[in-house]
């Protein structure tokens, strides 16, 4: 569940989407993202996660998880069925950027962030050789066409580094705040996604809120000792299910309204969508 700008291979795949009333920031989106990710390019690869914001981001929106690499499982093992189980910005280190295109260290990752994508692989000189990946412009043309109303992030990672990945997570101002969205579009080849084509999956899908009525959904066992910024960004209780290889689906992202959140069986109206 994944797009690369080269041929790879991603396993272990948890994402996160969540609604959350914060203190500072007002109603926001938190996106979390996890798996890892092997090269299969012979080079350095990159991954790309598009956001559903029409306001501008910053590096100031992606969240640093510190010590507590194990969120999203975490999450995951409050949702797992019980037969079947066997930060703060400040440690975002700036490279440069410009009024669209903001290039910055964040965890193992290179990270490219620009509201138009195709301005992406004009600034990639400023990412190091090791990290830097080959890019085809229609890719982002892709992007540009499907998801003009998002913010892109392209990841670089090389392939060393990506086994010791930390979870992605950020925030952000949703175009739509009554509706999550889980960004899961489908291509390890460099290609542009195929929307017409199945693919499979095999990942855990999780949704939370702030807003949850007392006994819905699964407690989050998080440690005990959380900074209280990372811990602003995250709900008491979620919901998730796992989507495995068994059936193909359409290529698309995983959404859920938020008054479908609360319903009885929430897990059974996420729905897969596709871009316009």
């Amino acid at each position: 569940m994944c797009v690369s700008s080269a041929s790879a291979a991603f396993t272990g795949t948890v994402v996160y989407a969540g609604r959350i009333d914060h203190s500072y920031h007002g109603v926001i989106h938190v996106l979390g993202y996890q798996n890892t990710a092997v090269d299969l390019s012979g080079g350095a690869n990159a991954m790309l996660l598009h956001i559903p914001t029409g306001e501008t981001m910053t590096p100031d929106n992606f969240i640093s998880v510190r010590h507590h690499g194990d969120i999203l499982q975490r999450m995951v093992a409050a949702v797992r069925p019980k037969a079947v189980t066997t930060a703060e910005p400040d440690d975002i280190d700036w490279m440069d950027s410009d009024s669209e295109v903001h290039v910055f260290e964040h965890d193992v990752y290179t990270v490219l962030l620009a509201a138009n994508p195709r301005r992406i692989p004009e600034v990639l000189d400023r990412v190091h050789r090791r990290r830097r990946p080959e890019l085809r412009p229609e890719l982002f043309d892709f992007y540009a066409e499907h998801f003009p109303d998002h913010t892109i992030a392209l990841c670089c990672f090389d392939n060393t580094e990506a086994e010791q990945a930390e979870p992605l997570m950020l925030w952000y101002k949703p175009a739509d705040p009554d509706l999550l969205v889980a960004p899961a579009l489908d291509s390890h080849t460099g290609d542009a996604p195929r929307l017409d084509e199945p693919v499979s999956v095999d990942h855990w899908v999780l949704f939370g809120s702030d807003e949850a009525p007392p006994g819905w959904g699964r407690k989050v066992d998080y440690p005990a000792v959380m900074s209280p910024g990372l811990r602003s960004y995250l709900p008491d209780t979620v919901i998730g299910r796992y989507y495995g290889q068994d059936q193909p689906m359409p290529n698309g992202d995983f959404a859920l309204d938020r008054n479908d959140l609360f319903r009885n069986d929430p897990e059974n109206r996420i729905r897969r969508v596709q871009p316009v």
